[in-house]
This record gives structure tokens, C-alpha cells and sequence, in this order.
């Protein structure tokens, strides 16, 4: 396997620097403060790819519950029965947002039903309660009622509740029932049992124990170990779900907000993007839309970092643009995201998100204008964004695209010309191999700090190529990303924010790997890239200090990556270093400009001596963090850098 090859010349690397190692300590000069570090310095990077929002994190179970699939019946199958059936209707003049609704014929001689697979099933726990919910109206002379009825694959059933139809006016049924057993692949029966007509619309069916136990909400597992990582910043939508595959198929704002039934399905831009990866049945419900973003950002202590659309569809797809003479829809939609945020409730938007439940604002701090658009005309649209959205709100700092490359002539345009204009963040992506990654920790050391400041925007080690399906989480990847992401903190007057891409995956339905958290559909688990961004997150300190090697920054010197930083609020030194290499190294750290250190240093250590390793839903803990304590003599301590590791020493000041 390629795989193999690679990391056996990625041993061979780090051996040969081994080999020169030297007996030099660590200097630490804690009170040599350098440049702040922003409280978004690590975040996560959200889109909905790999079923990461629709059979992920918004936590429906139902898939087409609206009928709005290019296939209409797409997901359901009929229980036929002679003289019952369904007949899909489109009422797209009425009611444009949701057009379609089911109608369904029943004959009185035996039940007709509609069964619903879900989300490459539907993951059902024991003792939890589920709500099931159906917008529904009967035609006269009909008697009908209605039963939910969960199921496992072998037809086991799993718990059931009635719903009795009344009325020709549509109206909204909802009822709960528990589960009688567990199982991840369930079914959901519809049964209409009696005589006539039936309309039914926005079938759906939701576990109880969401987050913050909110009806109609988010995956709580899922949101926990985001909240667990304590992200600076969530960045969503995405991604080329901004993009689209072309401008129609754009990501709007204005229509993921409001009433969920009156939220327009769209197919999702990933459903055929990758050959190997088909996923026709891949659309975008909009259950968790930017409402639900923004709330579960600040639910987390998250700052919401939306990226808008700058009126450019996906160049790898279309490369479809809108007029610069008629970009000033694009722009207001910018504008109007900013007072639906933070607008007062006398506002036109802050309005819309008091009447959805949350008047007071959410304090939105930053904004990104398209994603990895380049060339000439994503400067002459950003521009034009930049103008319109600093008039009106100089506070908001934006977020500007280098591309989807790292360097090479697209870099170096974009770069140039947002530096000209002084932009505030520029986004750079680099989905690289593990070397480039502990090659390049030193690529901030020479960015002007006093230019625009780095957003690493979407970054991850690839294990065999860039998008191959045969990409693993594996260990030397994540060291690789923890190597690299020494060299942003310890940049941190450059770099402001950095996340992982991408986050979710569904271990059924993935179209991209890697990816950062695994799911099926009752399980979740973080793999070792997980255990690094969160060792970072967890612990970034408030401003870089100097570690020094040789008088050096430790970049590579002994395959050592090494990075600093005081707490100012705990009056705690906060050290990380990787060694890379197959050889334990034992080091002396020297703390110059402090007078007393505690007698006990907390370590925490993220290792595996198989560079191949990775987690699992069987084994989700094979790569994790184990803390230890050490003891502090004076201003000295000895400690041992294990083979292929990270470690966090997190030692208390003495004043």
C-alpha cells in the first residue's frame, strides 16, 4: 500500500534528524511576552458534507420527509395494498417553498402503509423517547387514522403511536412514544388504517434526548464533542456548499430560517461530485439552518463565522458569476445576515430572530465573502462586498479567499491583492501530505505581523492523496497537523484562527475522508486529529512566550516542534512539543523570568507507536490523551519526549 511506503519515508526522515540530536535544554523565557493569542485562535470548520447536517448533527430521522426529492418518493416505499395509493401533488403556485404533499387513497379492506429508511437507517435507543410530528388534512366523507410504527430490519417492533386525522384545513399533529429496545438501522411504518383521502406533508420524527433537549434539535452527542473542545469560532456553511455547483445551487441565507416547513429543500452540491462516492440521495433539508448555527455557537462560547456566497458559483464545477452591476442582492443578503444577527428587535431582521426566539443579538464579529474563489474576479466582487459592508458596519472583520492552493501563481495573486487593499483575514487551505506539513512549521515565521492577519482556514494530512477515498485519520497524519500547528501559535501575531476540514462524517455515507469526527448512527468518535485540536483549543494561553533550542525556535531541530505561551488568567505556562521521531528524547526545560514554579507539572500525552493507528467506533480510544503529573525542582525540569508524540506540560507560576 502506498500508505506504508510513505510512512516508512517519513521514519526515515525524522530518523536521520535523530541523529544529530543534540544535549542543548529548552529555554523558556516566560516573561519575554510576545504577540496575543486570539480567543478564536482554534475553531471548527462546519459544511455539510459526508451526511454531516442531514443524517448527522440536525438530528431528523426522516429523509424526504417533504416529498421534495428530485424523486419524489425517494427514501419511502408503499406497502401496497389493491385500491390504495399514493399520488404525489405539487402546489407550487400556493406554496412555493414546499411544493409537494403526499395523497393517499386508502381502501378500509386492510391498511395501506409508506415506509421510510431514514439516514442509511434510523438510530433508535432504548428507553428514549422519540416525537413524531405530521402536517396533515382529510377530505370529506374520509375516516382515517394514522400510526407510526417503528421497526427493526427484521421486523421486530421497536414502539408505535396513533395519530387521528380531523379536518380539511391542514394542521400539525404531534405525539411522543418511547422505544422498547436499541437498534441502528430501524425503519419507520406509516400505517393508514381506514376509508378515504388523505393529505400528508413534513412527516418526521425526532429522538427526545437532542441538545439542550430542544424539540426538533441537534444530535447532543455530535454537539458534545464540539463543546468539548472548547472551539474559539465555528465556521459555516462551508465550504463549496457556498459555492454551489452553480449559482442557483448557492447556499441562501434567508431561505434556512423561519418556520421549518416554509425552509425550500435544495439537492446537496456532493451528492454526485465524486464518482467512487455517488450519493443521489444527498439534499439539503435546512432543519439546521443559520439560526441554528448561530445558536449552537453560542451555546459552545463559539464565535459565528458565516461565509456568504460573493456571487460565484464553484470554478472546479460552472465557474458561473453574477454581473458585478447586479451583485447588489448578493451584498444586501451580506448586509441583512449582519442585522439578523445583531439587529434590534425594532429592526427588519433582528425582528425575524426575536420571533424565532432569541431577541437578544448574537454579537456577530466576523464575515467571510466567498470561499476559495480566485482570479481577477473574485478581487473585483470582494471589493465591491468589502465597500458596502465596512460602510455601514466597520466593525465586522472580514474574511477574504486565497484559493484552494497553498502557493503557486493563484496564491500569489490573491495574496498580493488583498494586501494591497489591507484586508483583515485571509483564508489559505492546504490539504497536503504529512511531510509538507512538518516541513512547512516555519511558514509564518516570515509573514509581516503588522499586514493582514491568517485564517487556516481548511487544512488536514492526507495519507495517500489529495480527495482519495483511501485517505485514513491515521496517527503520522495527526502528528504531522500538530507539528504544523506549533508554527501558527507560535505565529499567532499572523495567524488569528486556524480549523481542521472537514468536520462530520458518516461512517455509511461519506464522500470525502479524512475527516475529523466519525458517526454512524448511534455512535461518535473523535480520531487522533480530534485529540490534537482539542489539545491545542484546550489549551492556547493568552500570549506566546519564547522556547528556544540553540537559541532557535523549535521547527525541526532533533525532529522537535515546540511551542509556548503564558495564561495570563490562570498565571499558568503552557508548553506543547512533538517529537516525530522513532526515538525517545529526554530534554531539560529551563524557565528563565520567573521566581517560583509549583511543585507539580500536569502532562498530557497524545502517542502511538504505530504511526498507522487510527481510532474507531470498535476501538474510539486507541489514540487519546493520557495525563500524568511530574515533579518541579526549582526552575528546572527533565522530562522524556516519547517517540511519535505530543505533549502538553502545563506548569503553575509562583509569584
Amino acid at each position: 500500500m502506498r500508505i506504508i511506503s510513505f510512512v516508512a519515508f517519513f521514519v526515515c526522515l525524522v530518523t536521520t534528524e535523530t541523529n544529530a540530536q543534540t544535549n542543548a535544554p529548552f529555554t523558556i523565557k516566560a516573561n519575554n511576552l510576545k504577540a496575543p493569542i486570539q480567543p478564536t485562535m482554534w475553531g471548527v470548520f462546519f459544511e455539510d458534507i459526508n451526511m454531516g447536517a442531514d443524517g448527522g448533527l440536525y438530528a431528523e430521522l426522516v429523509k424526504n420527509r417533504s416529498f421534495e426529492f428530485a424523486n419524489p418518493l425517494m427514501g419511502w416505499k408503499e406497502q401496497r395494498q389493491a385500491g390504495s395509493n399514493v399520488l404525489i401533488v405539487n402546489r407550487n403556485i400556493e406554496h412555493s417553498p414546499n411544493p409537494r404533499f403526499a395523497r393517499v387513497t386508502v381502501n378500509a379492506t386492510k391498511p395501506f402503509g409508506i415506509t421510510n429508511e431514514g439516514f442509511r437507517g434510523m438510530g433508535i435507543k432504548k428507553d428514549n423517547g422519540y416525537d413524531f410530528s405530521v402536517w396533515a388534512a382529510m377530505q370529506d366523507g374520509s375516516s382515517i387514522t394514522l400510526k407510526a410504527e417503528l421497526v427493526s430490519p427484521n421486523g421486530n417492533k421497536l414502539g408505535s403511536t396513533l395519530v387521528s386525522i380531523s379536518g380539511k384545513k391542514w394542521k400539525q399533529y404531534k405525539v411522543s412514544f418511547t422505544a422498547n429496545a436499541t437498534e441502528a438501522k430501524a425503519k419507520l411504518n406509516i400505517w393508514f388504517e381506514g376509508k378515504g383521502v388523505v393529505d400528508v406533508d413534513m412527516i418526521s420524527l425526532f429522538p427526545q434526548d437532542t441538545w439542550k433537549r430542544r424539540p426538533g434539535g441537534l444530535r447532543a452527542d455530535l454537539v458534545q464533542l464540539l463543546a468539548d473542545m472548547k472551539p474559539g469560532f465555528i465556521r459555516f456553511p462551508g465550504g463549496c456548499i457556498v459555492e454551489g455547483k452553480d449559482l442557483a445551487n448557492r447556499y441562501q441565507w434567508k431561505k434556512t430560517i423561519g418556520k421549518i416547513e416554509d425552509r425550500e429543500v435544495i439537492v446537496n452540491r456532493w451528492n454526485t461530485e465524486f464518482a467512487h462516492r455517488l450519493t443521489p440521495d444527498y439534499y439539503q433539508s435546512f432543519g439546521l439552518g443559520f439560526f441554528e448555527y448561530f445558536q449552537m455557537a453560542e451555546d459552545i462560547g463559539a464565535e459565528p463565522l458565516p461565509i456568504l456566497n460573493c456571487g460565484m458559483a464553484c470554478q472546479f464545477n460552472t465557474a458561473e458569476v453574477v454581473a458585478t452591476n447586479q451583485l447588489d442582492p448578493y451584498i444586501k443578503d451580506a448586509l441583512d445576515l449582519i442585522e439578523f444577527a445583531n439587529g434590534s428587535t425594532n429592526s427588519k431582521w433582528g425582528k425575524v430572530r426575536a420571533d424565532m426566539g432569541h431577541p437578544k443579538p448574537f454579537n456577530l464579529k466576523l464575515m467571510g465573502i466567498g470561499n476559495e474563489n480566485w482570479g481577477p474576479q473574485y478581487i473585483e466582487r470582494n471589493k465591491l462586498f468589502t465597500q458596502a459592508i465596512k460602510a455601514k458596519y466597520p466593525n465586522i472583520k472580514l474574511v477574504n479567499s486565497s484559493g484552494t492552493d497553498q502557493s503557486g501563481e493563484r496564491f500569489d495573486y490573491l495574496n498580493g491583492e488583498l494586501r494591497k487593499m489591507n484586508a483583515d483575514i485571509i483564508d489559505e487551505h492546504y490539504y497536503r501530505d504529512a511531510n509538507w506539513f512538518t516541513q512547512n512549521a516555519k511558514r509564518y515565521d516570515t509573514y509581516n505581523p503588522n499586514g493582514s492577519k491568517v485564517f487556516a482556514g481548511e487544512y488536514s494530512a492526507q495519507s495517500k492523496a489529495i480527495g482519495s477515498s483511501e485517505n485514513k485519520n491515521s496517527w503520522v497524519c495527526a502528528l504531522s497537523e500538530a507539528a504544523f500547528m506549533t508554527g501558527l501559535e507560535r505565529n499567532a501575531g499572523v495567524v488569528y484562527m486556524a480549523s481542521y476540514a472537514p468536520l462530520f462524517a458518516h461512517v455509511d455515507a461519506w464522500q470525502w475522508t479524512p475527516n475529523l469526527i466519525w458517526m454512524n448512527n448511534l455512535q461518535a468518535y473523535g480520531t487522533p486529529n480530534y485529540y490534537v485540536q482539542k489539545l491545542f483549543s484546550l489549551n492556547k494561553g493568552t500570549q506566546v512566550v519564547p522556547i528556544l533550542l540553540n537559541n532557535n525556535v523549535v521547527a525541526g531541530e532533533d525532529s522537535l516542534f515546540a511551542t509556548a505561551s503564558i495564561d495570563k488568567n490562570t498565571n499558568e505556562l503552557l508548553i506543547k512539543v512533538v517529537n516525530t521521531s522513532d526515538k525517545n528524547i529526554t530534554k531539560q526545560f529551563v524557565f528563565e523570568g520567573v521566581n517560583k514554579l509549583d511543585s507539580k507539572a500536569l502532562i498530557t500525552l497524545l502517542k502511538s507507536d504505530d504511526l498507522n493507528k487510527v481510532n474507531s467506533l470498535d476501538e474510539p480510544n486507541s489514540v487519546s490523551p493520557i495525563e500524568s503529573t511530574l515533579a518541579v525542582t526549582g526552575k528546572n525540569i527533565n522530562i522524556v519526549l516519547p517517540a511519535y508524540s505530543m505533549q502538553v506540560i502545563k506548569v503553575k507560576i509562583i509569584n
